[in-house]
């Protein structure tokens, strides 16, 4: 039966990844775009409407470019975190940041920092979700820039900043290219995830063997989509063996590719493999986690228990330290059980009435 939407909204969760620079409100994108004279492809009304998933890339790094003060970081990761906590009761959320976007605007590292960590401690206050971050690099642009995002990275070494990821056009950068990098952010006490399998892309571009390496060359415990995945029971087999976590998205910036990406996201779930659900970019694919989860559980012929899993699943999978992550889960337990009560006396209470 469909989960309560009242429910599904109370349900508490979390989003293990989403893009900074896909959280911005339009509103926001073209203030800020107005302040440096960025141009706009579009009206602000029409503006997070894509002609295919390139476009969708273009848009998103112009987000990046709009972005350059320390003001204006916080500004973003505050308005990231109210949104996903006050319109689907966030609790904890891990946002992806690309340094190496900013260099070209002669943004330092240090000021992206201060900003992003100022938004999230703000969040937290006003709204009670936590956050961490994660440092992304992107496969198209050049390694050394790459690098050099890495020397900030660790040379002005942030407790928020948890881990580290690969994005952008898989065709642009094989995970081979990305081992020795990856290597210096293990050895530093990072976590590691990537982009892998997305279904807006060929399987030509992305392959099924990109899994296999982005565990085997970069270490990573986690990755992020993972649908074309199932395209090879080798690379299914070896990472539902070795408990790598997927981070899965249940709304695509291609629209023709969502049926695909809610069938794929089911038969995840169903091959066995630990699956988080989260937004990926929210603002600019206009949903948020509770409409995620109500498209994602409607797609699939799911109810409550999956809604419940993929709830604890999200605190399971995120990369809170040991103990913040059993508080969290206990929170989660808690008002799971409450909600889950409020379901057991309206159905006792609709019986009672039919009788």
């Amino acid at each position: 039966m469909p989960v309560r939407p009242d429910l599904l909204a109370r349900l508490p969760k979390t989003d293990l990844h989403f893009h900074m620079a896909g959280t911005l409100r339009p509103a926001t994108l073209a203030a800020l775009a107005r302040r440096y004279d960025l141009p706009l492809p579009r009206p602000v009304e029409t503006l997070y409407a894509y002609r295919d998933f390139y476009d969708f890339i273009d848009v998103l790094r112009i987000a990046a470019q709009a972005v350059r003060t320390s003001a204006d970081f916080e500004r973003v990761a505050y308005e990231a975190v109210e949104d996903a906590a006050r319109g689907s009761n966030a609790r904890h959320v891990e946002l992806s940041f690309n340094p190496q976007y900013f260099m070209p605007a002669g943004v330092p590292y240090r000021v992206q920092i201060e900003g992003l960590a100022a938004g999230l401690h703000a969040a937290r206050r006003d709204f009670g979700c936590s956050g961490l971050l994660i440092a992304s690099f992107d496969r198209g642009l050049p390694l050394d820039s790459a690098e050099r995002a890495m020397d900030d990275i660790l040379g002005l070494r942030s407790d928020l900043v948890v881990g580290v990821g690969l994005d952008g056009p898989e065709g642009a950068g094989p995970p081979a290219k990305f081992a020795a990098l990856f290597g210096r952010a293990g050895r530093a006490g990072l976590k590691r995830t990537a982009h892998v399998c997305e279904d807006n892309q060929t399987l030509d571009e992305a392959p099924p063997s990109n899994v296999d390496d982005c565990i085997r060359l970069l270490g990573c415990e986690r990755l992020d989509h993972g649908y074309n995945l199932l395209a090879g029971e080798g690379d299914l087999q070896r990472a539902r063996d070795r408990g790598i976590w997927f981070c899965v998205c249940g709304i695509t910036s291609v629209v023709r590719n969502q049926r695909r990406r809610l069938d794929s996201v089911k038969r995840m779930v169903e091959a066995g493999l630990p699956v988080s659900l989260n937004t990926d970019d929210p603002a600019m694919f206009h949903t948020d986690l509770t409409h995620t989860y109500a498209t994602v559980l409607e797609g699939c012929g799911w109810g409550w228990p999956q809604a419940r899993a993929f709830s604890l699943a999200g605190v399971d999978a995120c990369w809170l330290d040991d103990f913040a992550k059993r508080s969290l889960r206990e929170e989660f337990e808690r008002e799971i059980a409450e909600l889950e009560r409020e379901q057991g006396e309206q159905a006792a209470s609709l019986e009672t009435n039919r009788d």
